[in-house]
């Protein structure tokens, strides 16, 4: 393959959305000292500028309670105490991480709800509607009015306030489609009643559906909305929608419940197993078992885009895999899928949130394993994955992109180039959707310059660079490393620079490179 890189080019600036917002667990997370630390590295090195997390209301931060959840007593449930102080303390956290929130508004709080319908999820979380439409808008005027009153309307009017989380799907929302319209309807009109400058948005469903209807909805009852909100998952094991097909399906909260009695031998012969062996075997990585598109991102965003109607999109979620525990969550074929990805959808949407930023993270409990399939960029002791240094290598582009042509990411070897500050760069990765064992392919890179480069120097990620899961299953999978073990774990599989082999003849540079599946490599060339 030779890849041929013009100097009259046309160019374009980059859009860097991947830089919106990243991912996180729930909300207390944020009080640990070790999540505070590994979010201001990602601020720090990768750009990222705020951070999305579920539970802002669960009843862990002790929003809502009555004596009675303290004491039993006879009358105790009369005494209610509404309270945001340690969503303060979180959000206090954040601005000193040099980040801001995205106020993801959820879950309700168990004495605002209608139901005890709960998250399926480790941390729990009622996710019923409210039981009292004035009750629920006056709570949300009192806490928009908390945040004002704490932080100042002008900065609070910089974060956006999207209205719950993935209400199409039974985990997260016991209501019907209608019933979160409706939600989102008094939600916002209740944060504009308090300060209209602040952004809302929605509907945050999962696999890009509901934003047809849900901006027809708007419309016709003149509710305001700042922003389109959506999520989108390659592999998603609850029923996301990987084509443009089903963006309107409607979702039932009790369709999609497993079948226990189905499970009934699932874990025969598992005696001297782990937890995590029999979440691998429950929810297996759909994307190495079925032949699934690694365009449908771009596909659904490009719907999303047009149902949008000119309004900002934010992607709040998004990732190649949504089945926590996948082997191949710590591989580089998650970092490979973020490449083509965020550079596929660049033109399409005006900001996302990988889910997420690190594996301190307890959807389904934590895990002890310091590689145990999460969807962080880092480990839960920091150690960075390669998903982590293909952000980084996102983070480091020169600010425009050059035209390579429609499909330019398609080919067996994906192609993307970028010029600025004296620099020309470019990236090629070989994505996959599964982790095949192929020859390495060829590539010739031929590059136009008036003189020779200053110099060139190349960072990659492959099998023995930014590979930490390698040489940790080397070591024999430790389940606790010793601090001293993180940082020879570190040090030892980080992505360097090296200098790139080239040839310079007839106003050209000449490099070549050689890509195994779901290979990364970034060329810089300096004149």
């Amino acid at each position: 393959m030779e890849i041929q890189i013009r100097k009259n080019s046309k160019k374009t600036q980059l859009n860097k959305h991947w830089q919106y917002c990243v991912g996180s667990g729930h909300a207390p997370l944020a009080l640990r000292a070790d999540y505070l630390r590994q979010l201001k590295q990602v601020h720090e090195e990768l750009g990222i500028q705020r951070v999305r997390f579920h539970g802002i209301f669960n009843d862990d931060m002790q929003v809502v309670m009555k004596y009675s959840d303290l004491m039993p007593l006879p009358g105790a449930e009369k005494l209610v105490q509404v309270s945001f102080r340690k969503i303060g303390m979180v959000y206090d956290n954040i601005l000193a991480c040099g980040m801001k929130p995205y106020v993801e508004l959820s879950f309700m709080p168990k004495h605002l709800a209608s139901s005890d319908a709960k998250c399926a999820f480790y941390y729990g979380g009622c996710i019923a509607p409210p039981r009292d439409d004035e009750e629920w808008i006056g709570f949300i005027k009192k806490f928009v009015t908390y945040l004002i009153d704490r932080y100042g309307a002008e900065e609070v009017e910089s974060w956006p306030f999207e209205v719950w989380n993935e209400p199409d799907v039974f985990v997260f929302w016991a209501g019907t489609k209608e019933q979160y319209f409706h939600l989102y309807e008094i939600t916002a009109r209740a944060i504009k009643e308090v300060d209209d400058k602040i952004c809302v948005g929605g509907p945050a469903a999962s696999g890009s559906k509901w934003v047809g209807s849900f901006m027809a909805y708007c419309k016709e009852r003149e509710i305001p909305v700042d922003f389109i909100s959506s999520h989108q998952y390659a592999g998603d094991p609850i029923g996301g929608v990987e084509s443009t097909e089903d963006l309107e399906a409607e979702g039932n909260p009790q369709a999609e419940m497993p079948d226990l009695q189905l499970m009934e031998h699932l874990f025969d012969g598992m005696e001297n197993s782990s937890i995590l062996d029999g979440l691998r075997k429950m929810m297996p990585d759909k994307s190495e078992l079925t032949d699934i598109s690694n365009n449908g991102f771009r596909q659904n965003a490009a719907v999303v885009k047009s149902q949008a109607e000119g309004l900002p999109i934010y992607y709040s979620e998004w990732n190649e895999n949504a089945i926590f525990s996948a082997y191949t969550n710590d591989t580089r074929k998650v970092a490979a899928y973020l490449v083509k990805v965020a550079l596929d959808t660049e033109p399409l949407i005006d900001g996302s949130s990988i889910w997420c930023f690190s594996d301190i993270f307890e959807e389904f409990s934590e895990f002890p394993q310091e590689f145990h399939g999460g969807f962080g960029l880092m480990t839960h002791s920091g150690v960075p994955k390669p998903q982590y240094y293909a952000l980084k290598m996102l983070n480091d582009l020169a600010e425009n992109r050059l035209d390579l042509g429609d499909g330019a990411t398609d080919q067996e070897i994906g192609v993307a180039a970028f010029s600025g500050n004296g620099r020309i760069q470019i990236l090629l990765f070989r994505q996959k959707m599964k982790n095949l064992d192929l020859p390495k392919e060829k590539a010739t890179i031929c590059v136009e310059l008036n003189k020779e480069p200053y110099n060139v120097f190349l960072e990659r990620i492959d099998e023995e660079h930014g590979n930490p899961l390698k040489l940790w299953e080397e070591w024999g999978s430790p389940e606790d490393l010793k601090p001293a073990e993180q940082e020879e774990l570190i040090r030892r599989t980080r992505m360097e620079k090296e200098s790139a082999e080239y040839v310079y003849e007839n106003g050209q540079v000449v490099m070549g490179a050689e890509l195994a599946v779901n290979d990364i490599y970034l060329f810089t060339i300096i004149e």
